[in-house]
């Protein structure tokens, strides 16, 4: 017991957060056998909305680490240490990507609109208002979701400075509250009144923000880290938190109405989430969230902004050479876990090394 709090101590002193590497690989995982063709069972989107809510939490977590270190944060740190992470990987896979478009192996067209649009993380409202020709290869269309997050990141780091305060987080969490309450009640105004459609609703930024801020407001109002040990003693009530946070999740699975999907199940997902999270990260060495944490799951978890970037693209242009849909993704998982090490070995790394001097 002694030696399990000792190791939980030492991870959060060496800044990682229990738990979320399993939970970025539950994300990939429900994201590529959707795409695979298990839509119909396995709704891809949760998996994005975990990416987003786990981002919302880390990013929050991080901020206030580094202001209770510094009694600030450094918004220019903040921006280069994002860039330095998210776009190297980004860049590669788009060079990769377009260059066999060009020559005819991978399916789609391209151009230099395109190209840009994703690079600079505009893809989402690039394909919603300016890509009626689809000048984008095949399978990059996942990259929406980079573009939501970014757009959020430009502003968040601001906000944060100017509300965040230690001793007194009221304010900003109301903040946050607010914003999750306008974003929910702009998706009703758009579905009910304006009558949009789904890829409005479903990849736009102004729709989809309140899946971060979620996760921002698990760090401020109730952040498992703050704990210095592990706890190890489940309440009665800490099973039934947990076991209502599960129940409501897997209700906005069940419940398949398309005006409901579209406005009110990502709030209800972001509330089910945070006892999820809050519980796996607070007993992480208790079944089932040693799973979570498990080697593979870590493993997973750590190679999964590159799979994600690869995966679709590969399951498309699979798809182009053989019918076989369970052989093109055990073949697509193979080439995306190898491209992910490839990554990791000779991108992420050096660059790991360099965003260690903006910390």
């Amino acid at each position: 017991m002694k030696k399990q709090n000792k190791s939980a101590e030492l991870a959060n002193e060496s800044g990682e957060i229990p738990s979320l590497d399993g939970w970025r690989a539950v994300a990939i995982i429900i994201v590529f056998l959707s795409h695979a063709g298990l839509g119909n069972i396995i709704p891809g989107g949760l998996g994005v909305t975990i990416f987003f809510f786990l981002s919302g939490y880390l990013i929050t977590t991080l901020l206030c680490r580094e202001h209770s270190r510094n009694g600030s944060i450094s918004i220019k740190n903040f921006y280069i240490r994002r860039v330095l992470r998210l776009t190297p990987p980004l860049l590669a896979t788009l060079i990769i990507c377009y260059s066999l478009a060009h020559l005819g192996v991978f399916k789609g067209n391209i151009s230099i609109y395109g190209f840009l649009a994703q690079l600079f993380y505009f893809a989402n409202f690039y394909s919603l208002y300016f890509d009626p020709g689809n000048t984008t290869p095949a399978g990059t269309g996942v990259f929406w979701s980079l573009a939501v997050e970014e757009h959020f990141y430009l502003v968040f780091p601001c906000i944060f400075l100017a509300l965040y305060q230690i001793k007194q987080k009221t304010k900003f969490a109301l903040t946050l509250s607010i914003i999750c309450t306008a974003v929910l009640a702009w998706r009703c105004i758009l579905v009910f009144i304006l009558h949009a459609n789904t890829e409005r609703t479903y990849y736009a930024t102004d729709t989809r923000i309140d899946s971060i801020v979620f996760g921002c407001l698990l760090a401020i109002l109730k952040n498992p880290t703050n704990k210095k040990t592990v706890q190890h003693t489940c309440k009665t009530y800490d099973y039934v938190i947990f076991s209502a946070g599960m129940i409501l999740l897997l209700s906005t699975l069940l419940i398949r109405n398309i005006d409901f999907r579209e406005t009110v199940r990502y709030t209800i997902q972001g509330i089910a989430l945070a006892p999820l999270f809050y519980y796996s990260i607070l007993f992480q060495n208790r079944t089932p969230f040693t799973i979570l944490n498990s080697n593979a799951m870590r493993q997973i978890g750590k190679y999964s902004y590159s799979i994600y970037l690869i995966h679709y693209i590969l399951i498309e242009n699979l798809a182009k050479a053989t019918p076989y849909r369970t052989t093109n993704a055990i073949i697509a998982i193979a080439l995306s876990i190898g491209y992910a090490f490839l990554i990791d070995r000779h991108i992420d790394k050096p660059f790991h090394s360099l965003r260690k001097k903006f910390r």
